[in-house]
């Protein structure tokens, strides 16, 4: 059984249901694989059919995405390669988030946040006032694209469909449509930094191996 719908009744599931989703969401931004999609859209599909209230859901997924997110980022910033890479559970993984963190990062730069665990962000020291900023719009934009497209879904699935579960589920595609157009400006400039970065690198050596001339009296 989901763990929201073992809440009990509809009227027990709110408080634990929120709770569940909160703890879930946090977690998901932490680091945990597919938890927090898989919670976040569950309890937007209930709240499709009455059970929750889907304003409360968007809100409480989006703290819990922000309270997660700042945790796993100072835990990352504390205990960084250290802790991602010592023998125990899940290592492969561990490692292969870290390698996969470092190559986004030096493609994506900041943006890369909507795409890596919190955790990484933390090891890979990104700068924690930009990270807060960062992980404050991958949040909302996550919670509001899966939430409320899950909501549209729902409610067109049951046939109770509205203008504004209509709207809801066209929102979240548009929300996940502009996240992506975003996400691709930012990186296109970023790579241009980058490369223009380069260049004056490369630059600086020929010029300094330039032979001096000398001046001359007349």
């Amino acid at each position: 059984m989901h763990p929201l719908a073992a809440a009990g009744t509809p009227e027990a599931l709110g408080v634990w249901a929120y709770f569940v989703l909160f703890a879930a969401a946090a977690a998901g931004y932490m680091g945990v694989p597919v938890i927090g999609t898989a919670v976040i859209g569950a309890a937007a599909v209930l709240a499709s059919q009455g059970q929750l209230n889907i304003a409360a859901v968007l809100i409480v997924a989006a703290l819990g995405c922000e309270v997660g997110g700042l945790g796993g980022f100072r835990i990352g910033y504390r205990w960084g390669r250290e802790l991602l890479v010592r023998p125990g559970p899940v290592l492969e993984w561990r490692k292969k988030a870290v390698a996969k963190g470092e190559e986004v990062y030096q493609k994506w730069g900041r943006a890369a946040v909507f795409v890596t665990p919190s955790i990484v962000s933390g090891a890979l020291e990104m700068k924690f006032r930009q990270f807060v900023v960062w992980n404050f719009l991958a949040g909302t934009v996550f919670v509001v694209g899966v939430g409320a497209g899950a909501y549209g879904v729902g409610k067109v699935a049951t046939g109770q469909h509205d203008p504004v579960s209509l709207l809801m589920l066209v929102g979240g595609v548009a929300v996940a449509g502009a996240c992506l157009v975003i996400a691709g400006r930012h990186y296109r400039r970023h790579k241009a930094r980058a490369a223009a970065a380069q260049f004056e690198v490369a630059a600086q050596p020929s010029a300094a191996t330039q032979p001096e001339i000398s001046e001359t009296g007349t």
